[in-house]
């Protein structure tokens, strides 16, 4: 019977091609696979050695100094195929400097890819991404001057008449993943890992392509001691086995936990210890947006302010059996950790691989989408992907509001240093910022308002002094915040004209505050 060999790190970096295709699976700081990662770093500033690698990542990897962050160096990698760059700066500055060819695509076609790739189908089609910066006839993906010239790897196919984005096969050479448990043949566990990710589609991929498999775990056990059916990956398709020999720092659970049982569902944690997030103007934006739910809806938080107070909001107001809130790493309740741990939960009531997770939500559609955004224009179309020259990629986000049946933009109206103050006479603007979010035209179109109007969509566009909804002749003003002029604090500072509502309403003032506001209320009067 075929057994992966047991290698340390230098061991593994040895297997890894100059000019090779890698991949690598985690997001954020979750399984990421420090040993391995470090060690290619290593070689290749002591030696230039391996050198000229295509990198395809599905989600974002660091938690801002680890994950991606070690593979960040210009020759070390040639071009980038990934999904996410926000929380790894050094990625985007090759990017934005044009030391590497770059491409972005959506993180649940990147995941999904893996199973056309492994069926050896010639592609994924999907509609998602089209009419935005994904589609070729706009830009393909392409983010920087160095990538323009070069091939797409996507292209459009017309089917029944219907037009279709396909996501072109990547094949793979070494693929590196983590584990928590490796049995003496090679068979991987993943049970102390705080997602279950989509590993296995990603190995049948590499497999078919003859690519090698390398695994990082905590622990080799005895054969026949791990559960099978909490084998991950049979040891049959596994190449090598690191085990860590620096946990503590080399494989952590997260960035912020070494390991808690509470976010990989090995036991309960007292959620009374979970940290409420502290008022703020974006825990007043949450609040805003909180409003708009409904009894019994399945709803998604993304990255930015969503994930940072949405679940301290739902515990806060004791709204956890009203609504799902769910996570695109697969996470089904509980409550989402912010920042640089986006994507666990403590005391999640399911988690389900992330490659299903986005079957979910590119079929069905998620009720509603709460994401974070940085411009919108007179169209309703939001940029959330570049701002300047630094691009930090779609993640899950076209995919999420391409199909969500209502999806709600949470920013604040400028950028750049706005202050704010609130009390029971309303918003006080302390500093303005210094920049404009509500511009003529998005610099990147990550979500298409004429598309999600031909879809009948229900998008509202949430600050802390304005909020609008988008309707076919573009976007409406429908609420302003209490001590806000309208011309000097509004529409002074837009690079558009808006629609204006016959009824503008004013925000309510009782979402200011530390104290819960009433979320349950508002929700069961919807039923009346």
């Amino acid at each position: 019977m075929k057994k992966p060999v047991f290698v340390t790190a230098k061991e593994a970096v040895d297997m890894i091609e100059n000019g090779s295709t890698l991949c690598t699976i985690g997001m954020t700081f979750v399984s990421a696979s420090e040993s391995i990662l470090k060690e290619i770093e290593s070689r290749f500033l002591k030696t230039g050695q391996p050198h000229d690698l295509t990198y395809f990542h599905t989600c974002g990897q660091s938690n801002r100094e680890g994950g991606m962050q070690h593979l960040a160096h210009e020759h070390l990698l040639k071009r980038i195929i990934g999904g996410h760059w926000g929380l790894s700066p050094k990625m985007m500055e090759l990017i934005s400097g044009n030391k590497v060819e770059a491409y972005n695509l959506p993180q649940g076609q990147m995941a999904n890819m893996f199973h056309s790739m492994a069926l050896r189908e010639p592609g994924k089609l999907s509609k998602i991404g089209l009419g935005t910066y994904i589609d070729p006839r706009i830009e393909g993906g392409k983010m920087n001057e160095r990538t323009k010239p070069l091939e797409d790897i996507v292209d459009i196919v017309t089917i029944d008449g219907e037009e279709y984005i396909r996501y072109l096969p990547v094949p793979i050479d070494t693929l590196i993943i983590r584990g928590t448990y490796s049995d003496e043949v090679g068979n991987i566990s993943t049970e102390q890992e705080a997602m279950v990710l989509e590993i296995l589609p990603a190995v049948m991929a590499t497999k078919r392509f003859g690519g090698k498999v390398i695994c990082q775990v905590k622990q080799v056990v005895k054969k026949g001691s791990i559960d099978p059916k909490r084998v991950v990956v049979p040891g049959i398709m596994v190449d090598a086995v690191v085990v860590c020999d620096n946990p503590f720092e080399d494989h952590k659970q997260t960035h912020s936990w070494y390991y808690n049982p509470a976010y990989s569902g090995q036991a309960m944690g007292q959620e009374s210890n979970a940290e409420l997030v502290p008022f703020s103007v974006r825990k007043a934006i949450g609040r805003r947006t909180a409003m708009l739910l409904e009894k019994d809806a399945v709803i998604n938080v993304g990255t930015g302010i969503p994930n940072d107070v949405m679940g301290s909001i739902i515990a806060e107001e004791n709204i956890g059996d009203d609504v799902m809130i769910t996570v695109e790493s697969g996470i089904y309740g509980g409550i989402p950790a912010g920042g640089v741990d986006f994507g666990i939960s403590m005391n999640p009531q399911a988690l389900i691989p992330h490659d299903r997770q986005f079957e979910f939500y590119n079929g069905a559609g998620i009720d509603f989408t709460f994401m974070g955004a940085g411009e919108m224009d007179q169209y309703g179309n939001v940029n959330a992907t570049r701002m300047g020259p630094k691009a930090a990629g779609a993640g899950g986000f076209i995919d999420i509001t391409s199909t969500a049946k209502n999806v709600v933009f949470c920013s604040t109206f400028t950028g750049g240093g706005l202050k704010t103050e609130f009390d029971e006479n309303g918003l006080k603007i302390v500093q303005e910022g210094s920049f404009q979010k509500l511009v003529d035209k998005v610099q990147q179109i990550s979500y298409n308002g004429k598309l999600a109007v031909e879809r009948g969509q229900n998008m509202h566009f949430v600050t802390e002094r304005a909020v609008f909804k988008l309707t076919k002749d573009g976007p409406l003003l429908i609420e302003i915040a209490k001590g806000i002029d309208l011309q000097k604090d509004v529409l002074d500072l837009m690079g558009f004209t808006p629609l204006i509502a016959e009824d503008l309403k004013e925000i309510p003032t009782n979402i200011y505050g530390e104290e819960p506001f009433g979320l349950k209320q508002i929700i069961y009067d919807k039923l009346k």
